[in-house]
């Protein structure tokens, strides 16, 4: 037995160490899709965007509070607590997936982002002690530096894959769909196509009509469609990074 317990610590702390890599894989892939899309799609400004994304954090930080106070009286194993807070926050990211084409107003999210929130919330409240409460105090400092740095490759890792997901799925969209068309003119597909997958993916559509202007009404018309219909599906596709991650968290807890 005391050579199986230390491997037991040390497994049972690695998986600490993953969960929060995973847990954070999922705040950054949401952080930095769901500003875009309210950016473009809605055409909102950074200050509204925030607004529209703060029941993320403001959930977050309530409910770590919460369940920071109840772990104290020891009421429910940390273990619980992870699960739980690993499976709101996929129930949250997967609720958004159906709201995301319908959404003309960044309170149709208030809901999902509350629920994910919640989850984040319970996560942060036990991953760390969790991880760091067997470490001997002379240990302590270097365990807090992997715990930390694994945090931040996780939080960056979010960030870049599901940015390049969403703005890789724009541009495979934004080509299919051009090319699909039958109101472009074939000698003008290919230019316009380029032109999209280079600049429209970071324009709102009233900033896309300047672009076009000179093009006939119909061909506005159209790439106007084609520019509304594929935003949606772009973020549908992106918001498969954190919840592959929150999916993954649930399972190894």
């Amino acid at each position: 037995s005391t050579d199986v317990q230390p491997a037991v610590i040390v497994y049972e702390r690695t998986a600490g160490i993953t969960q929060q890599l995973l847990q954070q894989i999922a705040l950054g892939g949401t952080m930095i899709v769901l500003p875009i899309y309210l950016q473009m799609v809605l055409e909102y400004n950074a200050l509204l965007s925030g607004l529209s994304i703060a029941p993320l954090s403001l959930s977050m930080f309530g409910m770590a509070l919460l369940a920071g106070r109840r772990a104290g009286k020891g009421k429910r194993r940390p273990s619980s607590v992870i699960r739980l807070g690993f499976a709101l926050l996929t129930v949250g990211l997967v609720s958004l997936v159906p709201i995301v084409p319908r959404a003309d107003s960044g309170w149709y999210l208030l809901v999902s982002l509350a629920i994910a929130g919640s989850g984040l919330g319970l996560l942060v409240s036990q991953l760390n002690n969790y991880t760091l409460a067997p470490i001997s105090e002379e240990r302590v400092s270097e365990a807090a530096g992997v715990n930390s740095a694994g945090g931040s490759f996780g939080l960056s890792f979010g960030l870049a894959v599901a940015g390049g997901v969403m703005l890789a799925a724009l541009s495979l969209s934004f080509t299919t769909k051009t090319e699909a068309s039958s109101v472009i003119p074939a000698g003008q597909q290919e230019q316009i196509a380029q032109v999209l997958e280079d600049d429209a993916q970071v324009l709102s559509n009233t900033q896309l009509q300047e672009l076009l202007a000179g093009q006939p009404q119909q061909v506005q018309d159209e790439i106007i469609r084609i520019n509304t219909d594929a935003r949606p599906l772009a973020l549908q596709v992106a918001l498969l990074v954190p919840i592959l991650a929150s999916l993954l968290g649930l399972l190894n807890s």
